[in-house]
């Protein structure tokens, strides 16, 4: 005699549909019996566009979320050492500071077990940053991550199959179902792929501005809190910070480039954004888990980079996952270099706002970035973007240097960033690096 059959989930949907809270079991079993393949897409849909339109409560995201990583394995860590800090950021341009962040932990004493993606659209991946590095392997097994993580300090791979599979599997229908831009659907993305890690503290780069998702800082910081409201939930230490992403973070926008001048940061050789990000970044962290005041823990983070320690880290890192440490003596003998650079004239004047978006698409029309999943990518493309908003330029003075294949594209993607940009005569304030930190004591 055969057992009952699957549930019908219409009447959850539709109790979501009309505007109600849905029991916690009943999302549960809801979105597990989605991720077990129970659940057919549009009955998936029908949900995700009611929880978009009717949104989902504080209660009803944090049920989400537990769902999503109960549905695969976790990543306990349990055989790491030292204080483990897992940082995230939701996207930009030019946003390398995972590839300086992780080094630069490391050599603190602490240990970054970063689990990231590919680029998809104007966004820049740091899978596909790091695999510029030749012979680089991002796909590591848990144990394999887990092990350099312990003796290295620092691992940067892509995202088992096995880890929260119902984020994996939801995401792709939002994308196909316009639903993406619900802080709810988001917070709960984000932080069950932060959750199912077993570390010690949760940092998160939520980004605002132009090149962004999220296109102000109020919107952001939404988005912010809900993560971090997630993360008490779970009673995991956490905070988050809202980030400028109103022009690109560094000079360089391109697979092969942005790694080229992350090296020049933990080199010491370079400042700027991306340096003071990822040193914020490191001394919240040395503040929260070795309890160190603010003062000496932005000092101790910017020491590592001028002594060296982060540098010798990331070539530890480099040469544990396969790749040729000898990219942090001399990148330009290492990655790849497009044979075309052409440099792009500005018409003067001040530099007062730009279209972030938009050089990010200029990136992917040059072949840096990717359109749909599974597109290639050609890791040496891409251009140096040299003032930022407030500079004043001289007529005629290069605003970039496009690296390309061929000199056609590259005339063309020079006239995308120039159509990205806004000049004029009067001065205007620059756009603070950080807008604000959530969660934990609230320190400005």
């Amino acid at each position: 005699m055969s057992g009952p059959g699957p549930r019908d989930f219409r009447e959850v949907v539709a109790l979501k549909r009309d505007g109600g809270e849905l029991p916690g079991d009943d999302l549960r079993e809801l979105v597990l019996a989605y991720a077990r393949g129970e659940v057919p897409d549009y009955l998936a849909a029908a949900f995700l566009m009611a929880a978009y339109i009717r949104g989902l409560s504080t209660a009803e995201t944090a049920e989400l979320t537990r769902a999503m990583v109960e549905s695969g394995a976790a990543l306990p860590l349990a055989g790491v050492r030292r204080p483990k800090v897992d940082k995230h950021s939701t996207g930009g341009v030019s946003d390398g500071v995972t590839l300086v962040f992780a080094p630069l932990a490391a050599s603190l004493g602490l240990a970054v077990a970063k689990l990231s993606g590919r680029g998809l659209g104007h966004t820049g991946g740091t899978l596909d940053k790091l695999e510029s590095i030749p012979g680089l392997r991002t796909s590591l097994t848990p144990e394999e991550l887990e092990r350099q993580v312990e003796s290295v300090g620092c691992a940067v791979a892509g995202q088992s199959k096995d880890l929260v599979p119902a984020d994996g599997a939801l995401y792709a229908l939002r994308e196909a179902t316009a639903t993406v831009s619900s802080v709810p659907l988001i917070a709960a993305s984000v932080m069950s792929k932060k959750l199912a890690v077993g570390t010690d503290l949760i940092l998160l780069d939520v980004k605002a501005g132009s090149g962004a998702f999220m296109k102000t800082p109020p919107e952001a910081a939404d988005l912010a809190r809900a993560c971090m409201d997630l993360a008490a939930a779970w009673e995991r230490p956490a905070r988050a910070a809202v980030t400028d992403m109103s022009q690109p973070l560094g000079r360089a926008v391109g697979n092969a480039l942005e790694v080229g001048e992350a090296v020049r940061v933990l080199r010491g050789e370079e400042r700027g954004r991306l340096r003071d990000l990822a040193v914020a970044f490191a001394a919240e962290a040395l503040v929260i888990l070795e309890e160190r005041p603010s003062d000496e823990a932005t000092k101790a983070a910017g020491q590592a980079l001028e002594d060296g320690g982060a540098a010798e880290a990331f070539a530890r890192m480099v040469k544990a996952q396969g790749g040729d440490p000898a990219v942090v003596d001399d990148p330009r003998k290492v990655l790849p270099e497009a044979p075309v650079r052409t440099e792009v004239a500005g018409p003067g004047g001040t530099l007062q706002a730009m279209d972030a978006e938009a050089l990010g698409r200029a990136a992917v029309f040059l072949g840096a970035g990717r359109l749909r999943k599974g597109d290639p990518i050609d890791p040496a493309v891409g251009f140096e973007f040299l003032p930022f908003v407030g500079d004043r330029l001289e007529p005629d003075e290069p605003v970039a240097v496009v690296h390309a294949r061929e000199g056609q594209r590259a005339e063309r993607a020079g006239r995308l960033i120039l159509e990205a940009l806004q000049f004029g005569d009067d001065p205007v304030e620059r756009p603070p690096l950080i807008h604000g930190w959530h969660g934990g004591s609230e320190r400005p």
